[in-house]
């Protein structure tokens, strides 16, 4: 290896930093990709096309990231491969700050790296940079070079990373599918709201929603736990600004059936946590402003959105790579304590909500035997529904502390409800669990059995003019009292 000749006062060996700023800690292709979309957006651009190819089985894969922005004039270009040589430096309005995401990023993954420029249909301007080369010892040349033969339309730019020898995919197509999934998730704001069209091989990439919102699926999403929550902040230049938490719950009801295969593949198991967002692009997800509260498996069922403006980038300790936080003490005290009560608050409606999927299941024989002694019994008839055997559920939540139950007809189900918080649950539930199981299993069904005939009573009377709604609240209530002094 050629020993390269460097003056005493030069503040880098570029021959062993070139190698040493490979190592630059780049967690994966998709983060690395992730600053060249970034400085994509900062310019404008609307449209970005990735393009993986190997021209031969075993090779390295080549990789062209083009997109329809800005571009850049030929001194712009000159400086877009060296350290730190952004013209927006420091900038808090966008994504980059320090000039160094486009060179770090692009020698974390390769070890050639071409950037081609134009801008209002003019020939391109091009620079390249090779690894090998450098480290040998030869000064690296990022003179712009024309491309007189170019044909270009409008401006735009296209970055080539030639031999990629740090994928950790060696099939294309497994490398295609963890990249959509990735970039999808990364950039979903921007590809929702469609400010932003990327693709991967000719193929739209789209949005991956971590807080499961808009991901329908037996016709339920998660949904809003609460209003988003809103924090100002003071930032290190004297502005103030807000960071912005969102909670969602996901829909234990429906999906608890779900086979492991899908639950990961939908992204409830392995998808849990908080995700953090600066200029509405996600640069961490993981556990964070949680305080002492530990992740459950319960936990998988809730997610938190954190999204913020980069002038508060000190504050959440953004790296360089933005791929990870380190919260000041500030920004503890001011979200740590109550996202940590929020983050208990929802364990804890998650357990309740299994706790009621099982109780449900429990249900089932005594709803079983309803059905059938249904055909038996007066008819209930349904505006519009038709007067064919009712079917039945019970289930159980929190309700008003006086109501030991609601009732519901709807499309021929009739729901029992019972509230989890009124004396009677306990009082009637609590005995059958010291029981022996056939004991116990007989004494539940006559219980469930006299709810659900009780509710079905007042159905019949509702549906023939009378109100009932007055004696099954006094009812509840009286119940309810003599239960507490017994």
């Amino acid at each position: 290896m050629g020993q390269q000749t460097h003056r005493r006062d030069d503040l880098l060996v570029s021959s062993n930093f070139i190698r040493a700023i490979r190592e630059s800690g780049y967690v994966s292709l998709s983060t690395a990709l992730a600053e060249l979309i970034d400085n994509s957006l900062q310019a404008a651009a609307t449209k970005v096309a990735i393009t993986i190819v190997r021209t031969k089985v075993g090779e390295d894969p080549e990789i062209r990231v083009e997109d329809n922005g800005e571009g850049m004039s030929r001194s712009e270009i000159e400086t877009c491969l060296r350290f730190g040589g952004s013209s927006r430096f420091d900038e808090r309005q966008s994504f980059g700050r320090f000039g160094l995401g486009l060179p770090a990023a692009s020698l974390s993954q390769a070890r050639q790296i071409e950037v081609t420029s134009w801008q209002n249909g003019r020939a391109a301007n091009q620079v390249c940079l090779d690894v090998d080369a450098v480290a040998t010892g030869v000064p690296a040349d990022l003179r712009a070079r024309r491309q007189p033969g170019s044909s270009t339309v409008g401006s735009g730019c296209r970055v080539v990373w030639r031999n990629c020898d740090r994928i950790e995919y060696r099939r294309l197509a497994w490398l295609e599918r963890a990249l959509r999934r990735d970039l999808g998730r990364l950039y979903r704001r921007f590809l929702s709201s469609g400010e932003l069209v990327l693709t991967i091989n000719g193929k739209r990439v789209d949005q991956v929603d971590p807080m499961l919102l808009t991901a329908k699926f037996e016709g339920h999403s998660a949904r809003l736990a609460f209003e988003p929550l809103r924090y100002e902040l003071v930032a290190s230049s004297g502005e103030t600004a807000f960071v912005t938490v969102r909670f969602a719950l996901l829909p234990v009801h429906h999906w608890h059936h779900l086979d492991n295969v899908t639950k990961r593949r939908m992204g409830i198991v392995g998808g849990a946590g908080v995700s953090v967002l600066r200029a509405g692009r996600e640069i961490a997800s993981g556990w964070h402003l949680m305080g002492a509260k530990r992740k459950e498996n319960y936990d998988d069922w809730w997610r938190c959105e954190i999204e913020f403006d980069p002038v508060l980038d000190e504050h959440f300790g953004i790296t360089i790579n933005k791929q990870g936080i380190r919260p000041s003490p500030d920004l503890q005290e001011a979200l740590g304590a109550e996202l940590e009560s929020i983050a208990r608050l929802l364990n804890l409606r998650v357990r309740q909500a299994f706790e009621e999927v099982k109780f449900q299941a429990a249900t089932e024989a005594s709803c079983r035997i309803a059905e059938a002694a249904d055909v038996d019994l007066p008819v209930i008839r349904s505006a519009g529904k038709g007067s064919g055997a009712l079917s039945y559920r019970i289930g159980s939540e929190q309700l008003p502390i006086e109501t030991m139950f609601t009732s519901a007809l709807k499309r021929r189900t009739l729901d029992v409800t019972l509230n989890v918080d009124h004396p009677a649950f306990a009082a009637l539930y609590r005995p059958l669990q010291t029981l022996g199981d056939e004991p116990g299993r007989e004494l539940r069904t006559a219980l469930e059995l006299f709810l659900l005939s009780f509710a079905r009573t007042t159905a019949l009377l509702v549906r023939d003019g009378h109100n009932c709604e007055d004696l099954l609240r006094v009812w509840s209530k009286t119940y309810g009292r003599m239960l507490q002094k017994s």
